[in-house]
């Protein structure tokens, strides 16, 4: 099996694993950070990148590409993963071989969370790329996607692709209700960055890109919010927003 390739558009998600073990994230979030602002946009003037997703099914790790520059340009200063380091991450986990483009079947998430957090994936320089913690975001908890958007600088997300968004052009707001072809074409992973009152900003295919809330609930079928340290402290010990990491990531670790 390979990832579906649509117009130099890949799919490579596969279907969601459900562990018992994998923290609720929502819960805590809303008890330390009730308040969540009416809109908060990490994305803009973000340089996304297709990160190899026109021909291979490494949009996973194209998400992760995303959010280490959408974090570091907020937190610190921009750091930008080639897409020969995005394919070598994808390469790792899966047995996908960029030379051939062989064992292009995609990624289940949750094992890029895990490895993300236990072994690292690659990034510039000499040091590895260290998830902090992860927890789960139930995909129709919009108040809990935003509030992980506010104050951790995004979330993974799961979605099925319906045929109709595939025809779009790039950077074209996802819309359910402006399509008329709904057929299923895939799962997919993008990186939420960014939203407003009406709907949740994202990237895809190297593009900055809109979705309304009600599509992104019809579609996502998971979601993650993620604790960053290394790439997403400006100030040690503390987020951009003003939010104290440490005691956030305490309260993870001790439910």
């Amino acid at each position: 099996m390979s990832a579906p390739f649509v117009g130099g558009r890949c799919l490579g998600k596969r279907a969601p694993k459900h562990d018992p073990r994998t923290y609720r994230l929502g819960r805590v979030l809303a008890v330390r950070l009730p308040a969540v602002p009416a809109a908060r946009d990490w994305s803009q003037n973000v340089p996304y990148q297709m990160w190899g997703n026109d021909r291979f099914g490494c949009c996973a790790f194209a998400a992760h590409a995303a959010l280490v520059a959408t974090w570091t340009k907020a937190a610190q200063s921009l750091v930008m993963l080639s897409t020969e380091t995005v394919l070598a991450n994808y390469a790792a986990l899966t047995g996908f071989d960029p030379a051939t483009g062989a064992n292009d079947n995609g990624t289940i998430l949750l094992d890029e969370l895990n490895a993300w957090r236990r072994d690292g994936l690659l990034r510039p320089g000499q040091t590895r790329d260290y998830l902090t913690a992860y927890g789960s975001i139930a995909p129709t908890d919009v108040v809990g996607i935003r509030r992980a958007i506010a104050y951790l600088g995004g979330v993974l997300a799961g979605v099925q692709v319906p045929q109709g968004f595939l025809d779009l052009g790039l950077g074209e707001t996802w819309d359910w209700n402006a399509i008329s072809n709904h057929t299923p074409a895939g799962g997919h992973a993008i990186a939420l960055v960014g939203y407003n009152p009406d709907g949740v900003f994202f990237n895809t295919w190297g593009t900055r890109t809109f979705m309304p809330w009600s599509t992104f609930t019809r579609i996502a079928d998971e979601a993650y919010g993620l604790l960053s340290r290394e790439n997403w402290l400006g100030i040690p010990g503390t987020a951009p927003t003003g939010e104290d990491f440490d005691a956030l990531l305490a309260e993870v670790r001790a439910a």
